[in-house]
């Protein structure tokens, strides 16, 4: 793109030039600098407009997510497919690159309105596939099998915007931005992670105090099974600590996870008593769904991979090596950017438009999807990663194995 607008220009600003050395004309050169400069600058503000509306290939999921709950027999499996079939073997075969900003293009990108106008119209999104999806199943006639598929493309929704997208707003600075954060959550019924993610995972990633950070050679069921017993129970005792210290009842009603119990409650209350039964049990699935696909992602972003500890015995600061990362474009825009974590852990508040590719950053063989695959499958996973866990250790002095 940037080499097509240059040659566009070219011709134009050469023109310009002539003009002003001719003898004939009497142009000021400043002037013709200031109109370069201008030109330069729409031209940059254009590339960073486009940039951000590569962020719309996101909405492939959830157009994919309508033909489920619309569609009729396989087509019920449609977001499915897409998901775990048609992108991963699209990442095999597509070149991935880096793709970083300059320093003038991060500026840019980080003060323009439409990376976050994107995000947050996420919000309604979510909200209005997860009604469709209550009124299609509270709808007779469906097939079990049209049943499951919807519920797995619900569920997959709740994973990629209701929990993904959470994580984005969920550490902005503002209260409201984190609000629409838990709005996201709460179609999730995972509302708990905003805590136990901002406050908890952040400060123990890549050290066994980590219910997030997978062990060497542990199977993916059974990190599911402990990541999220143990990540509920954290975010219990992360909020109650936070009121001790503030001098408030512990467990009173300024408890957010309290809080968030309630609201979750009160949603499949109201699902069970204006839809029935049918919709609110599959609601209940689709949240879990959604729940396992975010665990996977954290099983893939982390595995086997440790902080060491400084000569007082505390834990060395999070470094790029410790965590899992993928270039892959289709990921990286589905996802916003969630697949640069390294740089995400290296500082939690920067927005995803500005996530880099770090060189050191250990990468992922395949994209987010096809990773997430292998890993279903512990064996043919840890042939994979473990002849990479290794080398990374032997080259890293920062790294440890978590055997």
């Amino acid at each position: 793109m940037r080499e097509v607008e240059e040659r566009m220009i070219a011709p134009t600003l050469r023109g310009r030039r002539r003009y002003a050395d001719s003898p004939t004309r009497l142009v000021s050169q400043p002037y013709l600098r200031c109109l370069e400069i201008t030109m330069e600058k729409g031209l940059l503000e254009r590339r960073i407009r486009l940039r951000a509306l590569r962020y719309l290939v996101t909405l492939i999921a959830p157009a994919w997510g309508l033909v489920s709950f619309l569609g009729h027999g396989p087509w019920a499996w449609s977001l499915l497919v897409h998901g775990f079939l048609l992108v991963p073997l699209a990442e095999l075969v597509l070149p991935h690159r880096p793709d970083n900003l300059s320093a003038e293009e991060e500026a840019l990108a980080l003060r323009h309105p439409l990376f976050d106008i994107i995000v947050y119209l996420m919000v309604p999104l979510q909200w209005g596939m997860l009604v469709l999806f209550l009124l299609q199943v509270a709808e007779p006639g469906s097939t079990g099998w049209e049943l499951a598929g919807r519920t797995v493309a619900m569920g997959m929704l709740c994973g990629i915007y209701g929990i993904n997208v959470a994580h984005e707003l969920g550490h902005r600075s503002t209260r409201w931005e984190r609000d629409l954060a838990r709005a996201l959550l709460l179609t999730s019924l995972y509302m708990h992670f905003i805590i136990e993610h901002n406050r908890g995972h952040h400060r123990r990633v890549a050290t066994d105090e980590d219910p997030a950070s997978a062990r060497m050679g542990e199977w993916l069921y059974m990190f599911w099974a402990r990541s999220m017993f143990q990540g509920f129970l954290s975010a219990w005792r992360i909020e109650a600590e936070r009121l001790r210290r503030a001098g408030q009842a512990p467990y009173g009603w300024r408890n957010e996870m309290m809080q968030a119990m309630l609201w979750q409650g009160g949603l499949v209350g109201v699902i069970g008593f204006t839809l029935g039964a049918k919709p609110m049990l599959a609601f209940v699935a689709a949240a879990l769904i959604g729940a396992l696909l975010l665990e996977t992602v954290n099983y893939i972003e982390h595995y086997g991979l440790r902080r060491k500890r400084d000569a007082q015995g505390r834990f060395r600061r999070v470094e790029h090596v410790h965590s899992w990362n993928s270039d892959h474009l289709l990921g990286r825009l589905t996802l916003f950017e969630l697949t640069r974590h390294s740089d995400h852990h290296w500082k939690a508040s920067k927005r995803y438009q500005a996530l880099r590719s770090i060189d050191e950053a250990p990468q992922l063989p395949t994209g987010y999807p096809g990773t997430m695959i292998l890993s279903f499958v512990p064996p043919l996973f840890f042939a994979v990663m473990h002849p990479r866990l290794r080398a990374l250790a032997a080259a890293d002095g920062h790294l440890a194995l978590a055997e």
